[in-house]
């Protein structure tokens, strides 16, 4: 009976040390106002993948901003960050590291460093009456 008893115990006792170990999971926007093609996109998705703790990642280049989701435990936003940053791409206040940034293609640069990007829209003057 006494053996019964351990074994019933520690059946029961299984299922719930699993739930204690549940991660946290955070889901971010990161603000990428350089990322504005294709290219740019499959490239921040390609290099975040890397990462230990990087769930999973949408870059939307017309909206120009990056939703990120990962582990709290295993990375934090100012690392995902600097990782889009080191990609060559500027993510909220953090900007690209210069070399990351010189080793893009030509047309995923600014425009202003003469990159294929199209040059920001201005609105019209106003009429004149």
């Amino acid at each position: 009976m006494k053996k019964f008893l351990i074994g019933a115990v520690l059946t029961a006792s299984l299922p719930l040390s699993g739930f204690s170990q549940t991660k946290a999971i955070v889901t971010a926007t990161i603000k990428t106002p350089n990322a504005l093609c294709e290219n740019c996109k499959t490239r921040i998705e390609t290099y975040l993948k890397r990462y230990d703790g990087v769930q999973e990642i949408n870059v939307n280049y017309r909206k120009v901003e990056t939703k990120v989701k990962y582990f709290t435990d295993r990375t934090d936003i100012e690392q995902i960050k600097t990782a889009i940053a080191n990609a060559g791409y500027d993510a909220d206040d953090v900007e690209a590291t210069p070399d990351a940034y010189n080793r893009l293609p030509r047309i995923c640069k600014k425009y202003e460093d003469g990159g294929g990007h199209p040059k920001p829209k201005t609105p019209p003057p106003p009429p004149q009456q």
